[in-house]
């Protein structure tokens, strides 16, 4: 059955059922990629994971860590607190599409936090906390604590049952992360025989973060956050007035079971571009791995050299934003997110980041992602990450002027190769070509 022939099926039957049948389609669409991420040389399942989630479990297990257990949060704070994820980064989403989708409804929306390593999910009155961890080796691992209080609690790894939705064509067919946009009813359950939408830095603004809560400022862009549905509906029959420019959320749930009554707008296209640049970098490590293994020792034969080529072409035109949806609007967000996450530089002589925000126009004031200084963008193999230094060199030097990058000023481009060459010099060794453009 085809993706859309099944979403007109699915449209016209019983929720309980057609959330089954999105569980198995899922499943249907992972078999091919799980048979090759769990054979040589990635071994996804057997392979014991080095994570920030790993290595704090590893010293809780030596006794050389704790968790405190909050009456009302349970585990949540402790563990924001020990990833270092920001509570200002809390975005709510009342769509019934995840783990716990029986405790999601637009009263009792669930919260989900985030940095660069991690992300973390919250239910209230959930039975677990859902953690999922960037890996550098593996791609994204999922793990959950239960919100039970205990002298010894424990975080346990999770495998297929997060692999279900989280390892398929969406995520580039690696373990990854999912972002969606759905139609929702009144008790949060997706609209299935409505438009749906894959979402990262790319998407139009009028076709995200329906299902999801907004708060922020964007003047007359529109959007689907706040919105709740009684029919199968298409962005453009949508009048979501009353659902735009929402700064508060007082009213809509029970604020005392949350760490805030805010879904910051930036937060969410901060998460939308990262989550979808981690499945590209874990993309382009386990083609490159795959690759390397086939050939045991010998040349890269010419077509499996054009696959590492191609994995890694794909990630530098998403790391550089090429295809991003601009802005006709500034866009503000209602939290300390955007200043929080702006203070992490690291920041050149100048002191300009890659993490300043623009908000005007684009997300960025210089479109080169921060997540060249990850540690999953470090961990690449050699071959497709020197191709990806070398291109980017390429682009930012001047010397590609391929309609791709286009959105690309020359002033761009010289202050991220400027940027990057004093705080990336391991990447900017290899830019022999690179040097700046004049202005014009």
């Amino acid at each position: 059955m085809s993706q859309r022939s099944a979403r007109i099926v699915l449209g016209r039957l019983p929720r309980a059922v057609a959330l089954f049948l999105v569980v198995g389609l899922a499943a249907q669409s992972r078999l091919s990629a799980a048979d090759d991420f769990e054979r040589e040389p990635i071994n996804y399942s057997a392979t014991i994971p080095q994570n920030v989630v790993s290595r704090l479990k590893t010293e809780f297990d030596l006794k050389r860590a704790h968790f405190d257990f909050d009456p009302r949060w349970g585990y949540l704070r402790s563990l924001l607190r020990a990833f270092q994820v920001p509570e200002s980064s809390q975005m709510l989403v009342f769509s019934k599409t995840s783990f716990q989708r029986q405790r999601i409804t637009p009263k009792t929306p669930r919260a989900l936090y985030f940095n660069d390593d991690v992300y973390v999910g919250y239910c209230a009155d959930g039975d677990v906390v859902e953690i999922s961890a960037v890996d550098p080796i593996l791609g994204a691992v999922f793990y959950t604590l239960d919100q039970e209080e205990l002298e010894r609690p424990r975080i346990v790894r999770q495998a297929d049952s997060c692999l279900l939705c989280h390892a398929n064509s969406q995520t580039s067919g690696v373990p990854g992360f999912v972002l969606r946009s759905v139609f929702v009813d009144s008790a949060g359950y997706p609209l299935l025989g409505s438009s749906t939408f894959e979402t990262d830095h790319t998407s139009p603004l009028k076709n995200r973060w329906g299902g999801w809560y907004v708060t922020g400022t964007l003047g007359k862009q529109k959007h689907l956050g706040n919105l709740t549905s009684v029919h199968n509906r298409t962005p453009e029959e949508v009048d979501n007035a009353a659902g735009l420019n929402v700064t508060s959320l007082t009213g809509r749930f029970n604020r005392s079971k949350y760490l805030a009554d805010s879904s910051d707008v930036v937060a969410l296209m901060v998460m939308e571009h990262q989550t979808r640049a981690h499945n590209l970098i874990t993309a382009a490590n386990f083609v490159t791995r795959q690759v390397l293994a086939s050939t045991k020792g010998t040349k890269i034969a010419t077509g499996d050299s054009s696959r590492v080529q191609a994995a890694g072409e794909q990630l530098v035109k998403y790391l550089l934003f090429s295809g991003e949806a601009g802005m006709a609007e500034p866009v503000r967000g209602t939290t300390s997110f955007a200043g929080e996450f702006a203070a992490r530089g690291p920041r050149d002589k100048q002191g300009r980041s890659l993490r300043d925000f623009d908000l005007k126009r684009r997300l960025f004031k210089y479109p080169c992602s921060y997540l060249v200084y990850s540690a999953a963008f470090d961990a690449l193999p050699s071959e497709v990450k020197g191709y990806v230094g070398k291109r980017l060199g390429e682009v930012l030097s001047g010397s590609d002027q391929s309609r791709e990058f286009a959105h690309l000023s020359a002033a761009d481009r010289r202050a991220i190769l400027e940027i990057l060459k004093e705080t990336k010099p391991d990447l900017a060794a290899s830019w022999k070509l690179a040097a700046p453009v004049a202005v014009r």
